[in-house]
């Protein structure tokens, strides 16, 4: 059976780092692999993860070799230069993984690297929030992962063994496709409602009107998976509420931490996503149309 023994990573953010130091930690050889700008300005920089010094590995893309695995951890406004940068570290047999929010990303991957590359994953539950240098976290959460059309079983398979081996936690999906579109919900929901208000987990958990701002944008979520044909319900919305109560109250996810860094968030990967389909399907979707203009205003004070 193929066997996971090294990891390239692109992407230094919250979740590249969290998982980095996961693996590193289970017995990975885990390397980052950045562009010659991001090589000067990283190579010396100090990285903590809960307050421990991470020590890690940085390849430029023009000297990378083929990974048995890349974990694809960048912004979704980064993957386009993504792919350029980690175009050295795709050999025939390397498996790429994307924890990228949205339900496109895979698609892209496979489009350049080939299909038969690329497993579902989804990164659920974890609280991870990374401020300069340093990395704050309570919950890892879990990476499901399942096959989709036009997948490989023996990549799975090594990517489940690696996982076991690492103590990097998973769950196997039967219907990758319905759970990316699950999490697709939440984060249209949970993540641009925090950045638009300017609050937390705990505050748009809270009676008012991010509470009511987050469940209307999910539910629009929920009749445009209808019209895509994957089946949601009012039973998976409450589900992942009841998984967002179980992070940091006083946490905030990516686009919360991008208004607080002032930097681009991924709306076009959520709202945008939402508005773009509701037109081909003729449906209404006033609040995630809402919360796409709110965004636009809030990045624009930036400048």
């Amino acid at each position: 059976m193929k066997e996971i023994k090294n990891v390239t990573i692109v992407g230094m953010g919250a979740l590249g780092l969290l998982y980095g130091s996961m693996m590193a930690a289970g017995g990975a050889q885990v390397r980052y692999v950045v562009d010659a700008e991001r090589y000067v300005r990283y190579q010396d920089m100090e990285v903590t993860c809960n307050g421990e010094l991470f020590r890690y590995q940085l390849v430029k893309d023009t000297e990378a070799e083929p990974a048995d695995l890349v974990l694809t951890a960048v912004k979704g406004t980064g993957l386009a230069a993504a792919l350029d940068t980690m175009a050295g570290c795709v050999g025939p047999e390397t498996v790429i993984l994307s924890v990228l929010n949205g339900i496109s990303s895979e698609e892209i991957l496979g489009e350049r690297f080939g299909r038969e590359k690329v497993i579902h994953t989804v990164a659920l539950g974890m609280d991870a929030m990374k401020f300069g240098n340093s990395l704050q976290y309570t919950q890892t959460g879990k990476l499901h992962i399942g096959l989709a059309p036009g997948e490989c079983t023996e990549n799975l398979e090594a990517v489940k063994a690696f996982f076991d081996r690492t103590g990097v936690g998973y769950v196997e999906e039967d219907d990758i496709l319905r759970r990316m579109w699950s999490k697709f919900m939440l984060n249209v929901g949970v993540n641009q409602t925090c950045m638009v208000y300017g609050t937390t987990y705990g505050g748009v958990l809270a009676n008012g009107e991010p509470n009511r701002t987050m469940i209307s944008a999910m539910r629009e979520v929920i009749a445009l998976a209808g019209a895509e044909g994957i089946s949601l319900t009012e039973n998976d919305l409450n589900q992942y509420i009841e998984i967002t109560r179980t992070l940091l109250p006083d946490g905030t996810p990516s686009m919360g931490q991008d208004r607080i860094n002032r930097k681009p968030s991924e709306v076009e990967l959520f709202a945008g996503t939402v508005m773009r389909l509701a037109e081909k399907h003729g449906l209404y979707v006033p609040v995630n149309r809402f919360l796409y203009e709110r965004v636009q205003e809030i990045e624009k004070e930036y400048r």
